[in-house]
């Protein structure tokens, strides 16, 4: 499956909480991802992602393992998704570091998520903001296939519309480079 996803940086953030407030319950949480790759960077070459998240929230703690693909649709950064629910981090961890893959960066999202359906699909909005990164971001996603995914990011854009998210606020910023940057900047 593809991740059909927009990523804004948004202008009025209170006034998109306040639409998604309206569609859902919010759901706050922390995602504390590490991002691997290989000594020559081969993954990031390909424009593939490989990390291992923990989320922490009301609701408990769990870990993620996830791989990204090169992206399918290069105005949004849609890329197909794997993803796994793992029952412990730490011997994940060091399986991952002893196939070859090192830790490239790590960072901190805090998250305000939203799930509701528009359009004949299960979306999740997500309210995002990096600590070391200025602003507020949107992702807006859901699943698609290779054959539909148009017809989802039209009914993406549609939600966003509503929503108030300008094209001008949609950025396809990776938060890792986003933060790698920063902390050169402040070296």
């Amino acid at each position: 499956m593809i991740e059909a996803e927009y990523k804004a940086r948004l202008t009025k953030p209170d006034a998109v909480r306040a639409k998604l407030r309206d569609l859902a319950q919010s759901e706050s949480e922390s995602y504390r991802d590490v991002y691997f790759d290989t000594e020559d960077n081969n993954l990031g070459r390909a424009g593939q992602e490989f990390r291992l998240r923990t989320i922490s929230g009301a609701n408990g703690t769990r870990h993620l393992l996830t791989f990204k693909d090169s992206a399918v649709d290069t105005e949004t950064g849609s890329k197909p998704e794997f993803e796994t629910v793992v029952s412990e981090r730490e011997p994940l961890e060091e399986m991952i570091t002893r196939l070859g893959y090192a830790p490239v960066i790590e960072l901190t999202k805090h998250c305000e998520n939203f799930r509701f359906a528009s359009a004949g699909h299960d979306l999740l909005a997500t309210v995002v903001t990096v600590p070391e990164i200025d602003g507020t971001f949107l992702e807006l996603e859901t699943q698609a296939t290779e054959n539909d995914l148009q017809a989802v990011l039209a009914d993406l854009r549609t939600v966003l519309a509503d929503l108030g998210v300008s094209k001008g606020e949609l950025t396809t910023e990776l938060y890792t480079d986003a933060v790698a940057e920063a902390r050169k900047q402040s070296m």
